[in-house]
């Protein structure tokens, strides 16, 4: 992992290179976090960047991803760790033949019980442990990042047993007792804003929101990740996708649609935005019937004022 950064600009020039095209307060937050060992919750409507901000940090710091997404119902030992049970269990079976012969000089169930103690410890040991993402980053032989993505899917009980790991980059484990990080990991946490975080994971977090980009920085991003479109082209794509999220629909269209849809102007070989072109295709930028039909309605003013028909 790259010990040192020197700046902000670093990390901006780095993550340019790579293709994400960050704001200034999107550099400033990965560089105060891995300067102040703070975790950082990420905020903002799905699709504008923030998985991507992950891969981006981990790309920089030459560190290795370590990835948890988040769902409803998600515990502990999904997050942190298991047992095989599995190969415990033919451990039991090879151990049944043998423990006969293991018992026969033993004349009372306490000293029985003392011979197979050992035997029980050995049933929660690293033979039979499957690490999870958790203790995969707290264990890892070198920093790693670790991204706990859409947190806001997971239950209040399962953000509550993070704040530990947040506050003192550690996990209590009853049969192994506390596990502390070898290396500290830089945390992010990505929140799509469903449900409302608690205060107390938030008073460990450093806080970033990503926005909507404006149209500059949407256009600066196309061209990063999508450099075969005809920069006019380009201009008249990202004007559209703004003037979309100017409308009351149920799910705005985010970056990640932008991006799709140039890619698919590209293998379509499309020179401008024409109608037919845009209603073609506007199943890759909305994806709900009632956008997609009141985009149509708005699309011919929209072509007479910025487009071509």
């Amino acid at each position: 992992m790259k010990t040192r950064i020197d700046s902000v600009e670093d990390i901006t020039r780095s993550f340019a290179e790579q293709g994400y095209i960050c704001s200034d307060q999107i550099a400033l937050a990965v560089y105060l976090a891995a300067q102040l060992h703070k975790p950082v919750l990420v905020e903002g409507p799905p699709g504008v960047g923030k998985t991507e901000l992950a891969k981006a940090a981990a790309a920089f710091l030459e560190a290795p991803l370590i990835r948890l997404q988040c769902y409803e119902g998600l515990d502990e030992s999904r997050a942190l760790y298991e047992w095989k049970y599995g190969k415990q269990l033919l451990y039991t079976q090879l151990l049944r033949d043998k423990l006969g012969g293991m018992l026969a000089d033993t004349d009372s169930l306490d000293a029985s019980m003392a011979r197979l103690g050992d035997l029980g410890e050995a049933f929660y040991s690293e033979t039979f442990l499957e690490p999870r993402p958790l203790l995969q980053a707290l264990r890892s032989e070198e920093p790693a990042v670790l991204l706990i993505d859409e947190i806001d899917k997971a239950d209040q009980e399962f953000e509550a047993f993070l704040l530990e790991l947040l506050s003192d980059f550690q996990i209590s484990i009853p049969e192994m007792g506390t596990v502390t990080a070898r290396h500290q990991p830089l945390v992010l946490l990505t929140s799509n804003d469903q449900r409302e975080l608690s205060d107390a994971l938030k008073r460990r977090c450093l806080h970033l929101y990503i926005p909507y980009p404006e149209a500059a920085h949407e256009a600066a991003i196309v061209a990063a990740r999508v450099p075969e479109l005809e920069s006019e082209l380009r201009e008249q794509l990202v004007a559209f996708i703004q003037y979309l999220r100017e409308q009351e629909m149920k799910k705005l269209p985010a970056i990640s649609e932008t991006l799709d849809w140039a890619r698919a102007l590209v293998l379509l070989h499309a020179d401008s935005l024409d109608q037919a072109v845009v209603a073609d295709t506007l199943n890759l930028v909305l994806k709900t019937e009632q956008d997609v039909t009141l985009a149509r309605e708005l699309l011919p003013a929209w072509l007479r004022k910025f487009g071509k028909r």
